[in-house]
């Protein structure tokens, strides 16, 4: 797949703090890389909970880029992994350099403007507004209900006959 951008304030907040103001470089640094571990272990404990079967999954953040690495059971684990890390608050550009096991149809991802519903966009995307179970089926479970989508956020549209 490759590289992908996000909005980088948009979404999950996974590091806990804002920036640091701290004089020492060193200290910052130090307390950067803090950060980044935490949000490394804050997205695998989302990936395994949302139960999506990647197995070596390796995730390295620095600053706002996150590089995912891992072999996904399908295309779909593997695209869900993307959009849970990059819909992170922090992360702006993913960089997937995952496999996956069986080659499937890539699914277009689609960035929610303000005022988007789910059927809004099935209607963009497959001329039918009732089709909007299909986008929400395809992303869950990051997607827990069609009415809570925000701005910003990234969501998967597959292909369908």
């Amino acid at each position: 797949m490759g590289l992908f951008s996000f909005i980088k304030d948009a979404g999950a907040k996974i590091f806990g703090i804002g920036k640091v103001d701290a004089e020492d470089a060193i200290e910052v640094a130090v307390e950067e890389l803090k950060l980044e571990k935490a949000a490394v272990n804050k997205l695998r404990e989302t990936i395994v909970g949302l139960q999506l079967q990647i197995e070596h999954l390796n995730i390295f953040i620095d600053g706002d880029i996150a590089v995912v690495t891992g072999l996904a059971s399908d295309q779909a684990t593997k695209e869900k992994v993307i959009l849970v890390v990059g819909n992170s608050k922090g992360i702006s550009i993913v960089d997937d350099q995952m496999t996956i096991e069986h080659k499937e149809p890539e699914a277009q991802f689609y960035t929610v403007v303000s005022g988007d519903t789910l059927g809004k966009i099935a209607k963009e995307f497959y001329d039918d507004a009732m089709k909007y179970s299909v986008i929400f089926d395809a992303n869950k479970p990051m997607l827990t209900d069609p009415d809570k989508i925000y701005p910003g956020q990234l969501i998967r549209i597959p292909v369908i006959d």
